[in-house]
């Protein structure tokens, strides 16, 4: 899938590091949810385009504008873009150095965990973890002693824990840092005081997000538009029938229910009993699950396997929706939507990514990277649905598929994504609304986090995280760890939290890893 590089763009363009070679087939990932796509045929044909001149990627080391002391949801903001110019407290010369805090869980958070320094737990200051495992139980640890702070276990557990019945959400914060919200398998959202985990028992908390919890599972993480909780379903391993990936908007005050999108059978606009709707799947299972738009008036998501019709049916397809009513406004569908459905090659297995610049990422299980204009999602005015009419197409990097989020730099003028899969870290860098290969190694990694001028990516196959400087496929270091999944490492206030374990191995017990330079 690799040739001859195209010429540079200019010579100012770019890697100051050197192509690591890209190793050959990666190891076999244990979970079933991961499969070798049937037919490679279908990722497009020719090289990645690379730079090929010095100085493509701006070099920083930790300055920025001031000091990350909290990190409160997935990809640490509501476009999901995982990184930060402010300073971590963590330098690339105190790597080797930092203190490390492996601390006992009661389950596997397969997930990442969020982060808030000096909150007021049961009347004293503490910088606290909080961390959902896979059978719901919500817990706050002590960053700097590792205590466990409080915990929430939700009522019922006893029925699911041990099953294959789970969730992978990962908990957000309250912008005004006095609740979390966090999920559990019944199909559940909670509403946790950070105080002490008690629970919010009023209006409509807790709340339910699905009638069908056996079939459709929580597992992309939470997020926030104003004054609502972003709320997105999918399915479980094998995609047993019925269910319907579906986005529930929640009024964080109230509980209420106040939106609902059902990406089958769209037209209905409540939750539906899934035996109802005579089409199945088409699940939002992305880490980032719904991506808002800057401003918060549309909010971005992709599907995975099942029907499209273009009306009511968006199968294998990216939507972007009007917030807070959750109107389609514009789509776009690959022109093979039909042989992806067919093929378990699901789309939306990775998120749609902000690239700015009127462009966005998306990629799935077949391996094809997709690039988009979100002016134009399918190369048409918004108003229609047609297949195709993506702006660019080029592999994965690791020629496997991706399930992971990738992270977005802007500095300088330049744009950096950065791409972790199951065969390869890479970074692109944007031209001319085109993504070009900066860099590239065999390293498999989880989603990318850039904060204090450092890339991490955790190693879900060895255990561990690479961390990087974001010119150079060359890691700095890599942090001691155990193996995973999906869980990906958060770094603020001098910590990097890295949670560990594999949802799909139903364990009760687990652990999560704390470096820290205090």
């Amino acid at each position: 899938m690799r040739g001859a590089r195209l010429p540079a763009l200019a010579p100012a363009l770019a890697v100051a590091a050197t192509l690591a070679a890209c190793a050959g087939t990666p190891p076999p990932d244990p979970s079933p949810d991961r499969q070798a796509p049937p037919a490679a045929q279908h990722a497009p044909a020719g090289a990645i385009p690379t730079l090929a001149a010095a100085g493509s990627i701006p070099r920083q080391e930790g300055a920025g504008a001031g000091e990350l002391l909290d990190w409160p949801q997935f990809g640490l903001n509501a476009q999901r873009t995982d990184t930060t110019e402010q300073t971590t407290g963590i330098a690339a010369a105190q790597l080797r150095h930092l203190r490390r805090l492996t601390v006992a869980v009661p389950g596997t958070v397969d997930s990442s965990p969020i982060f808030l320094h000096g909150a007021l737990v049961r009347g004293s200051s503490h910088d606290v973890v909080i961390a959902t495992t896979t059978y719901g139980r919500t817990l706050a640890i002590d960053a700097n002693s590792g205590r466990q702070l409080w915990t929430f276990t939700p009522k019922g557990i006893d029925g699911w824990a041990g099953s294959s019945q789970i969730t992978t959400t990962s908990p957000i914060a309250d912008p005004g840092g006095a609740y979390v919200y966090a999920a559990s398998p019944d199909g559940v959202i909670h509403k946790l005081a950070a105080a002490s985990g008690s629970e919010v028992r009023s209006g409509g908390w807790p709340a339910r997000v699905t009638l069908e919890p056996v079939r459709e599972k929580l597992g992309a993480a939470l997020n926030i538009d104003g004054p609502d909780l972003l709320v997105a379903t999918g399915g479980y391993i094998g995609d047993p029938p019925p269910y319907q990936g579906h986005l529930v908007l929640l009024d964080r005050a109230s509980g209420r229910r106040v939106g609902i999108f059902n990406t089958l059978c769209s037209d209905r606009r409540h939750l539906l009993v899934p035996s109802t709707c005579s089409a199945s799947d088409s699940a939002i299972l992305s880490r980032a699950g719904a991506v808002v738009e800057p401003g918060g008036q549309r909010i971005l998501l992709d599907t995975g396997n099942g029907p499209w019709n273009g009306a009511t049916d968006f199968g294998d397809s990216v939507l972007e929706l009007t917030f807070p009513g959750l109107r389609v406004r514009q789509s776009f569908t690959p022109r093979d939507q039909e042989y992806l459905n067919g093929n378990d090659l699901d789309l939306g297995s990775s998120g749609p990514v902000l690239l700015g610049a009127n462009r966005v990422e998306v990629a799935g299980k077949d391996g094809v990277m997709r690039v988009l204009a979100l002016s134009r999602l399918d190369g048409h005015a918004p108003g229609g649905a047609t297949l195709g009419g993506e702006v660019q197409q080029l592999p994965l990097p690791g020629g496997g598929q991706l399930f992971t989020a990738p992270a977005v730099w802007q500095r300088a003028g330049h744009t950096t994504m950065f791409l972790a899969d199951e065969g390869a870290t890479a970074a692109f860098v944007l031209r001319s609304g085109r993504l070009y290969e900066a860099w590239q190694n065999s390293n498999a990694g989880t989603s990318p986090v850039m904060a204090g001028g450092l890339l991490y990516v955790y190693d879900p196959n060895a255990g561990g995280i690479y961390v990087y400087r974001p010119d150079s496929a060359r890691p700095l270091t890599k942090l001691p760890g155990t193996p995973g999944h999906w869980n990906s490492p958060i770094v603020a206030d001098g910590h990097i939290v890295e949670p560990e374990g594999n949802a799909n191995e139903h364990l009760r017990a687990g652990s999560l890893d704390i470096f820290s330079v205090r």
